[in-house]
């Protein structure tokens, strides 16, 4: 454990801290963040190790509320790799100054736990969306020829904690009046139409913009959890006398236990020779256990609406090709829209509750049947294919490129018309 030791000094008449770190001194109002302040670390034996982070003042009266957000590695002096060429981070930060590297840096969390409200969230992904779009735009300046790439995971953090806002009775913003509802989302996707537009006009007419997006988004207002149902339906069995396990299956019997869950959407049997206490032989035994669990699970129904839970549960042999088949569940369950895996049945938690009100913040989700969430994709270029996958994305990148396509590619080109024929 490293530890780095900080002061504050609130000054309650100004509504304002001073926070003195081993390094820097700021004074910070109330409803502030601070700049990306260096952090040391000590790991004795004369080692130490820095990271950054930021301070953000929530109140100076009548206690003092000081929240922090993780420590990212510094970008500037990375203790470890986190670039390719390892000089790349360097740079940006030299250019741009520090910025988040932690691969989910918005803390969400924060706001499930209403450690942050909404508008503290909202400046930590913007201040992070800014710093990307800095990024972005210096490698299409810097790329004369050749492949750009830039991910924005703002999207994508947005709509996992403000989804609640657009329905009318989610269980998580049923206490918030509908004309109080801040219209957060669909600020966002304006934002992004701008940045789009900035991007174009940047290019030149023969230069292909592709703006792909990996899924889409669904309300996740109920939580549904599968190790619950296991257990009232025989497949899972507790220890005597527990009608609940805590996490990471703490009371869980697996002398008498034929499947479980575990994460978000896999379904695992309790294999002989895989697991360590499996009692479920591969082979007929197996296939039919599956089979059997994809019958009734298919079409579960929520009793608090008569609404379907599950949309169909997929059997990962039939659906995924290629060497690394055996590391992946053995069955996949396709949440409808609406529901997702409960917070304790990714643990691993046993409850007796199937079905409960998602209330915390991260109210959308996109784990549930892949066919309910597509991807979107737009082209400044006409593509000729019906059905565009982003698993084409890499074989269409390689033949632009014309680089020989390697055999164990799963998606296939897709036929781009030339510049002069572009269409926007």
């Amino acid at each position: 454990e490293l530890r780095s030791n900080f002061e504050i000094r609130p000054n309650t008449g100004k509504a304002q801290a001073q926070i003195t770190t081993d390094s820097e001194k700021f004074t910070l109002k109330v409803g502030e963040y601070s700049d990306w302040i260096s952090i040391k670390f000590k790991a004795g034996l004369g080692f130490s190790a820095r990271g950054i982070c930021k301070f953000y003042l929530k109140e100076v009266s009548p206690e003092v509320e000081v929240y922090v957000t993780p420590v990212n590695i510094d970008p500037g002096r990375p203790d470890l790799p986190i670039a390719h060429p390892v000089t790349y981070s360097i740079y940006l930060a030299k250019l741009f100054g520090p910025y988040a590297t932690l691969g989910l840096a918005e803390d969400t969390w924060a706001l499930n736990e209403k450690v942050l409200d909404d508008d503290a969230f909202l400046a930590q992904c913007y201040s992070n969306h800014h710093d990307r779009e800095q990024m972005l735009f210096d490698a299409l300046e810097k790329t004369k020829h050749g492949l750009c790439a830039c991910v924005f995971d703002t999207t994508d953090r947005v709509q996992h904690m403000f989804w609640r806002y657009l329905e009318e009775d989610h269980p998580a913003a049923r206490e918030v009046p509908r004309d109080q509802r801040p219209q957060v989302i669909p600020d966002l996707y304006c934002r992004m139409d701008d940045l789009v537009g900035r991007v174009m006009q940047q290019i030149d007419g023969d230069t292909l913009l592709l703006v792909i997006s990996d899924h889409g988004f669904k309300s996740f207002a109920r939580c549904v959890n599968i190790n619950a149902w296991l257990h009232q339906n025989g497949y899972l069995a507790l220890k005597p006398g527990k009608t609940e396990s805590g996490d990471w299956f703490e009371d869980v019997d697996w002398s008498r236990t034929r499947a479980y869950t575990m994460g978000l959407n896999g379904l695992y049997l309790n294999l002989k020779g895989r697991e360590r206490e499996g009692i479920v032989q591969a082979g007929k035994e197996a296939e039919a256990l599956k089979e059997e669990l994809r019958a009734k699970l298919d079409g579960l129904t929520d009793p608090s609406s008569g609404k379907a839970g599950i949309t169909n549960v997929f059997d990962c042999d039939a659906t995924y090709a290629g060497p690394y088949v055996d590391n992946a569940p053995d069955l996949i369950v396709g949440y409808a829209a609406g529901f997702r895996a409960s917070w304790d049945s990714v643990m691993g938690k046993v409850t007796t509750q199937i079905f409960e009100d998602n209330l915390k913040a991260w109210s959308g989700d996109h784990c549930i049947d892949p066919r309910l969430v597509p991807g979107v994709l737009f082209s400044n270029r006409k593509i000729a294919d019906e059905k565009p996958a982003i698993v084409d994305v890499a074989p269409t990148m390689l033949k632009l490129f014309g680089v020989a396509l390697p055999g164990n590619l799963d998606g296939k080109p897709w036929t781009v018309a030339a510049a002069a024929n572009s269409t926007t």
